[in-house]
């Protein structure tokens, strides 16, 4: 797979470009040593990092100094993609009144 592809496409579908890579090439597995079960965790959890982490063991072969910077970042996105959600709750009833009286 093409690097910018899956840069882009990684953007706003996480877990597919992940299932695309491990269709089509091996570099999960080369990121993860083998092992299956940390990007299987992953991707059902933390989809931002697990993607920045294969793509950073990708194209530089090992992960290390400034791109696990760029990690911690998309971790701290994947916990924003949970939490944000849950702050924005309250804006619900703001656009949706409940239509019961009071």
């Amino acid at each position: 797979m093409c690097g910018c592809f899956v840069l882009m496409l990684g953007a706003f579908a996480p877990r597919l470009t992940l299932a695309l890579m491990a269709l089509f090439n091996d570099e999960i597995t080369k990121a993860f040593d083998g092992s299956w079960v940390i990007p299987l965790i992953g991707w059902f959890l933390v989809p931002y990092t697990t993607l920045t982490y294969v793509l950073f063991s990708w194209w530089t072969g090992d992960v290390s100094g400034f791109d696990w910077i760029l990690v911690g970042f998309a971790f701290f996105l994947d916990l924003g993609s949970y939490f944000g959600g849950y702050n924005r709750r309250s804006d619900y009833n703001r656009y949706y009144p409940s239509t019961s009286p009071s």
